[in-house]
């Protein structure tokens, strides 16, 4: 096995910074979402009409749709309060002494992207080693990309670092394209170098997601818990949380349009990667697999996979159902530089997952909860308060009551709990910031604006869905990367 060892390292107490405090005090909030879920639904009762229009019908059917990944995310949000309830009886974090890291930071490798890659894998090997004393960062390039020389000498900035480059010429079985063919180059050569094994994971990371002292303490505890774990207990795949420090921002506007993904990682993903079985998908920063098992899966996907990550995840849940986890890590990534980027983000998500929910290469009992949370994004622009309205003038009918008054519930339970992404979210991008807190208008704006986030979100989903009706071409967008 090519490894390195790092000897010595800094001792724990040195990773006890403000950061890792403020992380490990954190819990979900409540309020946020009881606040709003008893305001909107005394208004609710208060407003209702009994209606049977064709409005209303199509009304109590689309604004309801959402209330199954609301379920799932408020079950997150309390698997992880009740985790932190059960702090005390942890381990605290050891170096991991019997394992291998192999950090794989797929990049473009574009001038544009570059000073994010290098922010980001100057943190790999400052934070990881102290608890990780064999380890390796692998960062994964396209032949002959921009960016060549400048990564080169990135590696030879620090032994750890290599760059392992995907040949021009390589094509694999299913002519996979894309980063997943990057991601199946990278597991071929790990397997040709005997590093496909169990005691080796592979922590996926993106060009533009840097990592800290308490993502090092979460990962060490992880992996730690696995080796104490009996056979039928070890978990293969964990996922930890995106956020979004305000240092990486540069623009405000999109830093708090994306308070909502943070968000995610704490509800449904915390659910379901959380209790074993990823049906929601993954993302592909902060992900670690162990290095058998994703040579069992690989990445070769086919030439239209453009959301490999979440086909990961499906794969993963067919073939070892229970065996995924979550832990409460942190990895810091960068906004969209614009709301032209942000969409075009979103764009070939929407995309490529609603290809993914017609896939049935994968069994419909691991699709179903996907397929009703794609399709409630992709509805997004027609079941905004301001097109439902203008639908209404249209129709002579502005009753937007739904057809039974006990609907009312659910829509209050949807609406309280988008208020609390939002709210949570930027909470949680703020704690990972420099001065660990939200500004005091802050809170304020980002719930006033999602309106207009939702207008950009549903945008970016339904051109993804036009994109895949019309059979488009596949491309795998890669916006520019702040520093």
């Amino acid at each position: 096995m090519a490894s390195t060892y790092v000897g010595g390292g800094a001792p724990h107490s040195r990773l006890n910074t403000k950061l890792q405090q403020r992380t490990e005090e954190w819990k979900p909030g409540l309020l946020p979402f009881l606040v709003p879920f008893v305001l909107l639904l005394v208004f609710g009762l208060w407003s209702f009409k009994p209606s049977t229009s064709p409005l209303s019908w199509a009304l109590t059917i689309v604004w309801s749709l959402p209330v199954v990944g609301v379920m799932v995310g408020i079950q997150g949000a309390w698997l992880i309060r009740r985790r932190v309830r059960r702090r005390a009886t942890m381990v605290p974090p050891a170096p991991v002494e019997e394992d291998f890291l192999i950090v794989l930071v797929p990049t473009i490798g574009r001038h544009d992207t570059y000073p994010a890659l290098e922010r980001s894998v100057l943190s790999y090997v400052e934070h990881l080693p102290a608890l990780f004393p064999y380890m390796r960062v692998d960062v994964l390039t396209e032949e002959g990309c921009e960016a060549t020389e400048t990564i080169r000498q990135l590696s030879e900035s620090h032994p750890l670092i290599r760059v392992v480059t995907v040949p021009k010429a390589y094509v694999t079985p299913n002519g996979t394209r894309f980063k997943a063919r990057a991601n199946h180059y990278s597991h071929e050569l790990r397997i040709e170098e005997g590093e496909a094994l169990d005691h080796v994971w592979v922590l996926h990371m993106d060009d533009d997601t840097g990592v800290g002292p308490d993502t090092a303490s979460a990962l060490a505890q992880f992996i730690n818990r696995q080796r104490r774990a009996a056979p039928e207990q070890q978990k293969h795949m964990a996922q930890g949380i995106l956020t979004y420090p305000r240092e990486n921002a540069v623009n405000l506007f999109t830093w708090l349009a994306d308070a909502v993904r943070p968000a995610d990682d704490i509800a449904r993903f915390r659910a379901l990667t959380g209790l074993g079985t990823p049906a929601a998908g993954v993302h592909g920063e902060l992900l670690v697999l162990r290095a058998s098992i994703e040579a069992t899966i690989g990445w070769d996907f086919g030439p239209k996979a453009i959301v490999e990550d979440a086909q990961l995840a499906l794969n993963f849940c067919r073939l070892y159902p229970g065996r995924s986890d979550w832990f409460n890590g942190r990895c810091y990534g960068a906004s969209p530089a614009t709301a032209r980027d942000f969409v075009k983000q979103r764009d070939r998500w929407a995309w490529g997952l609603v290809a993914l929910c017609f896939n049935r290469t994968i069994p419909l009992r691991y699709r179903w909860f996907l397929s009703v949370c794609v399709a409630t994004w992709i509805l997004g622009p027609i079941q905004h308060i301001v097109a439902v309205l203008c639908i209404g003038l249209l129709v002579g009918d502005l009753n937007t009551s739904p057809i039974t008054q006990s609907v009312t519930v659910l829509w209050a339970l949807n609406f309280a709990y988008v208020i609390w992404t939002y709210w949570e979210g930027l909470r949680l991008n703020a704690i990972a910031s420099a001065n660990g807190r939200r500004k005091w208008w802050e809170p304020i704006v980002v719930v006033g604006l999602i309106p207009v986030f939702s207008v950009l979100e549903g945008v970016g989903g339904f051109k993804g869905f036009l994109k895949f009706l019309r059979r488009e071409e596949n491309k795998f967008v890669v916006i520019a990367k702040p520093a």
